[in-house]
């Protein structure tokens, strides 16, 4: 009997957490996702001289990975609301810029990494939420 209502409670609990995680990154699930006019798109040529002054957030992604399409809407929104600070947010596609991640050791996609004046002061592999880049930036910005 008690085992029962044991399962039940694994259940909701397993319920209330796949809910959670699914509205962290519910407004990325759009295929038609539009970039943000504020993101800048990155390549082998412009990335240092976006990079080396200032705080920057670069998502390194591909065309292909389904996981960076998730993370591209997330990234984009970041860019509309924290460029006002002077904040740049970019993105660098690996397939059509592959020194720039060879150069970084760039393994795995989505890779979000975090450059302060040209130096990487943060990096996050995997796809991540819009709290946790936030959070991530704000630590290196204060």
């Amino acid at each position: 009997m008690y085992w029962i209502i044991g399962i039940s409670v694994a259940v909701v609990v397993l319920g209330i957490f796949m809910y959670r995680r699914y509205k962290m990154f519910a407004p990325s699930f759009n295929e038609n996702h539009q970039d943000s006019d504020k993101l800048i798109k990155l390549n082998d040529k412009n990335f240092k001289v976006y990079t080396q002054k200032g705080f920057s957030l670069v998502d390194f992604w591909a065309e292909w990975c389904k996981p960076c399409k998730i993370q591209g809407p997330i990234v984009s929104q970041l860019a509309d609301e924290m460029s006002a600070n002077g904040v740049k947010i970019c993105k660098c596609d690996i397939e059509k810029n592959p020194k720039v991640a060879q150069k970084l050791g760039i393994k795995s996609i989505p890779t979000i990494i975090i450059f302060r004046n040209g130096k990487e002061v943060e990096r996050l592999v995997g796809l991540k939420g819009k709290g946790v880049l936030e959070k991530a930036m704000k630590k290196h910005i204060e």
